[in-house]
């Protein structure tokens, strides 16, 4: 599920500075939609991978990975890899910081977060202000 890293999406977009995207108005900063889901969902697939670890195992062999001899602790790391893999061949941006965001707008992109109940409640983990906060940290830098 999408559930977090779309919830966390919203502040992504909407405090954008100046992240030009390609393919879009050169004149108008935008972090389209599908690029502010991608980025956190790395860290959060981590963050959730000790509630369900064979699913995110199968996620990830699903995605090509070789699984066969993976251990279920290392089931978020093994799907993030894989995710990063994809992100890095599609030339994703690494990170948040890649779209000029720094360490100390974390309190805003967290505080954007929270009012996003109509997604973030469906995430199968409570997770705490101090928690979204680490995963927007985690988010930074993706490569």
């Amino acid at each position: 599920g999408v559930h977090l890293p779309h919830g966390m999406s919203y502040p992504i977009s909407g405090l954008v500075k100046n992240f030009i995207s390609p393919n879009y108005d050169p004149h108008k900063p935008l972090v389209p939609h599908g690029l502010s889901v991608v980025l956190t969902a790395p860290a959060v697939f981590e963050f959730l991978a000790p509630l369900c670890p064979e699913r995110h195992l199968k996620a990830a062999e699903l995605l090509g990975a070789d699984v066969s001899r993976c251990h279920l602790s290392d089931a978020g790391r093994i799907l993030a890899d894989t995710i990063r893999e994809y992100m890095k061949d599609m030339d994703i941006p690494d990170g948040l910081t890649s779209l000029g965001y720094s360490f100390s707008d974390i309190p805003a992109l967290v505080t954007g977060t929270l009012p996003q109940h109509r997604v973030t409640k469906l995430s199968p983990r409570s997770f705490t202000e101090e928690q979204l906060a680490q995963l927007f940290e985690k988010s930074m830098t993706i490569y």
